[in-house]
């Protein structure tokens, strides 16, 4: 069996903890600065405070202090911090640990360059330190679900095949099924897009439940299938392969039932003014916004220089003025429609 540092104790940190703990490898989990109260009541035989859940028997727990210690012999190293933490990783983090020791990223997001394309964090840790093997997860997988060992498929993407087969053998079981793939750039797209139109599909349910209180389908339906026909508009955009939208569209299906992204949509639906969604979200990390900002900033830049059109993202353009302050919810219906 193998050693596993797993650094960052957030949710979906310590939930991959479960599988790599079910196939009986060693665990160590390795708080951030943001973590020590997690770490102190989950080492204290204490539900995790975000997840609910007991973490399974077995684990070692440390406090960002220990890191040195944690690492030394891990046979794969894995990044449990947000898109918020992925500077801190790079500076800090990755520059202490062992040199060949693969990375397995479960952050999704993406990072905007100067010239505003999108690159993945992979590519951008790889940037840095050339010499260092980076992969990451992708997929529809909430950290609740797989902790209740939920039946789940997800894909591992990176450069070198021998090192993703190697990951899938030491984390797949019989509830966390894993793909394999080299596009990584299409599959951390097609994931991050997701948080945008996330929070898309959730103002539908706002909308909802200022008219009548009560929970309609047809509207959120309408809008998760515009979500995916501009989440494949963008990965043609991009230049990512069309299949990641498999991805795509698995991811943004489980985060519109739960988590932050469906509470802020659902409070900007009900009219409550973003600025005062966010306050009354305080402490949360909201990445749909982040992500919704990034995009659109991206496709507006495309839009102006006649490489993209404006009337392909009616969706994301509005939630782009939406966390921008610059409109209320008026979901553009007819623009979503198509003539024969």
């Amino acid at each position: 069996m193998g050693v596993i540092t797993v650094i960052g104790a957030g949710a979906m940190g310590s939930a991959i903890c479960f599988p790599a703990r079910d196939n009986g490898h060693e665990i160590r989990l390795v708080g951030t600065m943001l973590d020590r109260d997690i770490i102190d009541a989950v080492a204290g035989g204490g539900r995790h405070p975000a997840l609910g859940r007991l973490l399974p028997d077995g684990i070692m727990y440390c406090q960002l202090e220990g890191l040195n210690k944690a690492v030394a012999g891990a046979d794969i190293i894995i990044s449990g911090v947000s898109s918020f933490g992925v500077d801190w990783f790079a500076n800090e983090v990755i520059p202490a640990l062992p040199a060949g020791v693969p990375i397995l990223s479960v952050t999704k997001g993406m990072l905007n360059m100067p010239d505003l394309s999108f690159i993945s964090y992979p590519k951008y840790y790889a940037g840095l330190y050339p010499k260092g093997c980076f992969c990451a997860v992708g997929g529809p997988c909430t950290s609740y679900e797989l902790a209740d060992r939920d039946q789940t498929h997800v894909c591992f993407c990176g450069n070198d095949a021998g090192t993703l087969k190697k990951l899938k053998g030491i984390l797949e079981t019989d509830y966390y099924h894993i793909s394999l793939t080299s596009d990584v750039e299409g599959l951390e797209c097609a994931v991050a897009l997701k948080n945008a139109y996330a929070l898309a599909v959730s103002l539908a349910v706002g909308l909802s439940n200022k008219r009548d209180g009560k929970l309609h389908y047809n509207s959120q339906a309408a809008i998760f299938g515009q979500s995916v026909r501009e989440m494949g508009k963008l990965l043609e955009l991009f230049g990512c392969g069309a299949d990641n939208i498999v991805y795509g569209a698995g991811d943004l299906y489980v985060t519109i039932f739960g988590g932050r992204t469906r509470k802020i949509g659902i409070l900007l639906g009900e009219g409550t003014p973003f600025d005062e969604a966010m306050e009354t979200l305080s402490g949360v990390t909201l990445e749909s916004v982040v992500i919704s900002k990034r995009t659109a900033e991206a496709v507006r830049a495309r839009i102006n220089d006649k490489t993209a059109r404006e009337e392909d993202f009616p969706l994301l353009l509005h939630v782009d003025d939406l966390v921008n302050g610059r409109a209320k919810v008026n979901i553009p219906w007819d623009a979503f429609t198509r003539g024969a």
